[in-house]
């Protein structure tokens, strides 16, 4: 219910390409959120999905988020996680063009699930190195399984905590964070913050379900008013923060 009203002030509130003046936030919604090429790898991330939704298999979930609201079960089957909780086939397309759009060399990702997001991103950016953490060891070889026979050799899988894998990474600044794990407002805003270092002027940090729950609504609130932050997008699915110092602080809420 919480969702569903959100969504519904969403759309009174949010725009398409006509409603933008910045031309930085113009350009990306019309040449990437409004791309509709049909680019060739979408065939690639079609088959990478239809193989995890063919796979009967079951697996023990080790959950270190905020749970499932569809399961009851630590035991789960991969084509019912793939179909309930893996990047949804019309975001793995955005994340494909944004990546595409942006061509960032070093990316992050918090929450590998099943890899069905890290896929595109690796298609999008062939040059770019990627990490993605995933707390379950399980759903992990699944994805790290696909990711050797598909030889995909830029994606770098680390099993662990969030809060204890970051502090180990290298690079000191990312380009493109995708936060899309452990829903809460407290492990979100405290992810941001360990972050926040790591970012420079054109630094894309997505954060995913920010109308999950209220707490995880309050969180984006947080972090658009935060000082570092200039631009934000509200796509109701995702949160995504730009820190431009060359842009005035303006937020946008554009149907996607």
């Amino acid at each position: 219910m919480y969702q569903l009203i959100a969504y519904l002030k969403f759309l009174l509130k949010s725009n398409n390409q006509h409603g933008v003046h910045s031309p930085f936030v113009y350009n990306l919604v019309t040449k990437c959120f409004y791309d509709t090429s049909k680019h060739d790898e979408y065939n690639a991330i079609a088959s990478y999905r239809d193989e995890l939704l063919k796979n009967d298999n079951v697996i023990k979930i080790t959950d270190f988020g905020s749970g499932s609201k569809v399961f009851k079960s630590d035991n789960r089957s991969i084509k019912a996680i793939a179909k309930t909780s893996g990047t949804t086939s019309k975001n793995t397309k955005l994340l494909f063009r944004m990546v595409r759009y942006f061509q960032p060399r070093h990316i992050l990702e918090l929450g590998t699930n099943l890899g069905i997001g890290t896929q595109a991103m690796a298609l999008a950016n062939p040059d770019a190195n990627i990490i993605t953490i995933e707390g379950c060891p399980e759903i992990l070889k699944v994805a790290t399984h696909l990711f050797s026979n598909k030889n995909f050799t830029n994606i770098h899988s680390i099993q662990g905590s969030f809060q204890d894998k970051i502090q180990e990474l290298s690079p000191s600044k990312w380009d493109f964070i995708f936060f899309d794990g452990h829903h809460s407002k407290e492990a979100t805003l405290a992810y941001f913050e360990m972050l926040l270092p790591t970012a420079h002027n054109n630094s894309v940090f997505i954060f995913d379900d920010i109308y999950w729950s209220k707490g995880m609504t309050d969180a984006w609130k947080i972090i658009k008013e935060h000082p570092q932050v200039t631009v934000t997008v509200d796509t109701f699915n995702w949160g995504i923060v730009f820190f431009r110092k060359e842009q005035p602080k303006e937020h946008f809420k554009i149907r996607v």
